[in-house]
């Protein structure tokens, strides 16, 4: 597939397409493996896939930022973001090697 995006239900139509199951099979498969992703990280944990890459959460510290329209100072709070790294095989995969 030669898409510049692919959005949830083309990735559960080729999926279904690959491993010739039902849309439906595909969908659950799919959902199942993002909720399980989320709520482990939703603990603070960690879910890594040899070569692929892994999930987990960054923690970013209070910081003062700017308002763009005005210019004024703002506190921006402490946080938590997921974050992605991808693995040896995805990179090397993403740069044609």
């Amino acid at each position: 597939m030669s898409r510049i995006n692919m959005n949830k239900g083309e990735f559960v139509e080729a999926l279904a397409d690959r491993m010739d199951v039902s849309r439906a099979q595909a969908d659950r498969a799919v959902s199942a493996v993002l909720d399980i992703i989320t709520e482990e990280l939703a603990k603070g944990g960690k879910v890594a896939f040899t070569g692929f890459g892994s999930f987990e959460v960054s923690k970013r510290a209070a910081r003062t930022g700017r308002n763009p329209q005005t210019g004024a100072s703002i506190k921006i709070a402490a946080s938590s973001v997921p974050k992605f790294s991808a693995g040896a095989t995805l990179k090397s995969a993403v740069n044609g090697k």
